[in-house]
């Protein structure tokens, strides 16, 4: 569970997506093979017809083929895998077509639910149409009438793979190659929400129709102990509450649980659905006026307001023997009721940083 933090807003910069990581590279690969140009650099056109050069690390022929490797540059955005070294391994074969494997740190989907069958590297349908529009461009310009086969590789990425939820996911063995746009834009942690779907998908799809959506590790925690649910049913969603409540209008299941530490569910109480520090903060005179409704006199309203964090103002209502935990559960709960479908069960906790309940709405079963 992260500590409340304040907003730095600086210029952020910008990176590229191991998708287009792995364009880049299949492409090098597969041009030295076509052409004995080996290149130090490649040029690519983005799904929505940005080009951008990328720089590559090496460059040759291999066993009976040929790599290219790159480093990944996520720019600004917290990515495990910025600085990584994505290489990729390209055969030519006589059957046309691209068909494309897992190498070393790419993982393998092993359960039902993704949008890649089981048994398929986990390179996702974005960068594997952009890896086939390249390569066939490639094959016209040559005239080359055979296809390629292609390895895609991550340096590390088995251990990589630890920090995301692709364990979870049943993505053994390494990461994903993601990118919808070819872009990582900072912040937008459009992966991370990927993930936070794919994570309902494959609950779901397997049959576990409680989830528990929570913002970290202690939360996560305090699921686990009062419902015994296994990883499949847990949902990292950190800061993104939205990204749960309205996939549930695409896949409803039968009961979400969440949990995240007081000051978070105190802003989905707001009515916000991102619920980082550089899109919302704790209101706390709306905590007051919370307090007050369940029997706060003035003199704590104004406590609470003078608050100097959501902790202390919560220590201060409980130590008047106001239950303000359970009132800003309820008030994030009636929010997310208003998002979610109704025939999914919503309940909501609050904890506080060493996981015990502070609060709680919606009943338990």
């Amino acid at each position: 569970m992260r500590d409340e933090t304040g907003e730095h807003p600086v210029p952020l910069r910008s990176g590229l997506t191991t998708g287009s990581c792995a364009t880049a590279t299949s492409l090098a690969a597969a041009r030295l093979l076509l052409t004995g140009q080996a290149s130090d650099a490649v040029e690519i056109t983005l799904p929505k017809g940005k080009q951008v050069q990328m720089r590559l690390e090496f460059c040759r022929l291999a066993g009976e083929g040929a790599e290219a490797g790159t480093l990944k540059d996520a720019g600004d955005d917290p990515d495990v895998t910025h600085g990584a070294l994505l290489y990729s391994q390209v055969r030519l074969c006589a059957e046309p077509g691209v068909r494309f494997f897992a190498g070393i740190g790419v993982g393998t989907v092993t359960r039902p639910g993704l949008v890649l069958g089981v048994g398929e590297p986990a390179i996702n349908p974005v960068p594997r149409k952009m890896m086939c529009e390249h390569l066939q461009q490639l094959a016209a310009e040559c005239a080359y009438a055979g296809g390629f086969e292609v390895t895609v590789n991550v340096e590390n990425g088995e251990i990589l793979a630890q920090k995301t939820m692709n364990p979870r996911l049943g993505i053994l063995g390494g990461l994903s190659i993601l990118g919808t746009s070819g872009i990582v834009r900072p912040f937008s942690c459009s992966a991370y929400i990927a993930s936070i779907h794919q994570g309902i998908d494959v609950a779901k799809t397997n049959g576990y129709l409680h989830i528990a959506a929570c913002t970290g590790n202690a939360s996560e925690d305090t699921m686990r102990r009062v419902y015994n649910l296994p990883e499949i049913a847990l949902v990292e969603m950190g800061d993104f509450v939205g990204a749960v409540l309205k996939h549930l209008r695409k896949v409803p299941v039968e009961k979400l649980s969440l949990c995240g530490g007081f000051g978070k569910i105190s802003k989905l109480a707001a009515g916000h659905m991102d619920l980082h520090s550089r899109h919302s903060s704790i209101n706390l005179p709306q905590l007051a006026e919370w307090a007050a409704a369940i029997g706060a006199d003035a003199e704590l309203q104004t406590a609470i307001c003078q608050a100097n964090t959501s902790q202390q103002a919560l220590a201060l209502a409980s130590a008047a023997g106001i239950a303000l935990g359970d009132a800003v559960c309820q008030h994030a709960l009636d929010f997310a009721r208003s998002v979610v479908p109704a025939q999914v069960q919503v309940e909501v906790f609050a904890i506080d940083r060493q996981g015990g309940i502070v609060g709680h709405a919606g009943a338990f079963s």
